[in-house]
């Protein structure tokens, strides 16, 4: 671990002992990197808000947004430590705790946004949420993290062949880097921080992300196409330190586990008006958006998904999703 990381770490431990030390009753401590305008961050204080309420004041939590306390891995290093009660990461981290995990992020798995919540709501999704606890990490719930679709500077992405001979940017993901491969592109891992700069300059030709951060990134003002192929759906996960969760009374667990399902509703609804408000923004920008037939882009990723075969764990995972019925 970098000196860095450390000093961070200890400063906001001993940031976190100081506030419980000034304050009475049990205070749960949540921090993450989004903004105080992201859909999750208001979600997570509607949750805080229904805590404080159900538990007559009992039991409160203080939110850290803007990476206050660090960033996300670094949240979750304190997290498994016990210095922080909770905090909220992408699915696709989780992949480096459990491979269960690695399902939500594979292409077409889910038919629709209604298959995912299914899924997610129920039994699949309590089983992921609870496989980490081995890790010191406990799942409380899910939040919508949109679909993620290409969007490049000079061409509609309309078909699977229109993506041959282009470099897509995508996450240090092998996952993300076969999806994009197996439709013909040309996959490019590069940090999200320097997309912007690599967009203009030429060394990529496109990325994919979901459309609040195609809107909130001004990667619209460099791609000019938007295609909504929508080819995975990987979802938020809050999760609440195993350490600090087992400090906690039956009854505080109950508070806690009920304030967050609730707060899943709102975020969803947040989310949704995220998107189109962003869709419309980017639009009035002169961004062409097309909605191109699914079909052919999921056939060419199947091969992808019938890969797991030999994973029996994951091609098991696959086949229950498939199952399941919106």
């Amino acid at each position: 671990m970098k000196i860095r990381s450390i000093l961070i770490i200890l400063v906001s431990t001993l940031l976190l002992i100081s506030c419980n030390q000034q304050r009475h009753g049990n205070v749960l401590k949540l921090a993450h990197g989004l903004d105080p305008s992201h859909p999750v961050h208001n979600a997570m204080v509607y949750m805080a808000d229904r805590c404080k309420e159900i538990s007559d004041g009992e039991l409160t939590i203080e939110i850290y947004p803007s990476g206050q306390l660090g960033s996300e891995q670094q949240c979750v290093e304190l997290l498994q430590i016990g210095s922080l009660a909770i905090t909220k990461v992408s699915a696709a981290v989780m992949e480096s705790f459990t491979e269960d995990f690695k399902v939500l992020g594979l292409p077409y798995v889910f038919r629709s946004k209604e298959h995912a919540f299914k899924v997610l709501d129920g039994e699949i999704g309590e089983e992921l949420l609870r496989s980490t606890e081995p890790f010191l990490i406990r799942g409380l719930c899910f939040y919508d993290a949109g679909s993620r679709s290409f969007y490049t500077i000079d061409r509609s992405i309309d078909h699977p062949d229109d993506l041959k001979g282009l470099k897509i940017r995508v996450m240090k993901s092998i996952t993300a880097m076969e999806m994009v491969k197996a439709q013909g592109g040309s996959p490019t891992p590069i940090s999200w921080g320097e997309l912007y700069t690599a967009l203009q300059s030429g060394v990529v030709d496109g990325a994919e992300n979901n459309p609040p951060s195609f809107y909130t990134s001004h990667h619209y003002e460099v791609c000019k196409y938007y295609s909504l192929n929508e080819h995975t759906m990987v979802p938020d996960v809050l999760i609440v330190s195993q350490k600090v969760w087992e400090k906690l009374t039956d009854q505080e667990k109950n508070w806690l586990q009920q304030a967050a399902d609730e707060s899943v509703p709102v975020e969803r609804k947040l989310w949704a008006e995220s998107e189109k408000e962003s869709l419309e923004f980017v639009q009035e920008a002169g961004v062409t958006i097309t909605y191109p037939d699914k079909e052919p882009f999921a056939r060419k990723v199947a091969p992808l998904l019938e890969s797991y075969k030999d994973n029996e764990k994951i091609y098991d995972l696959i086949s229950r999703i498939k199952s399941v019925k919106e």
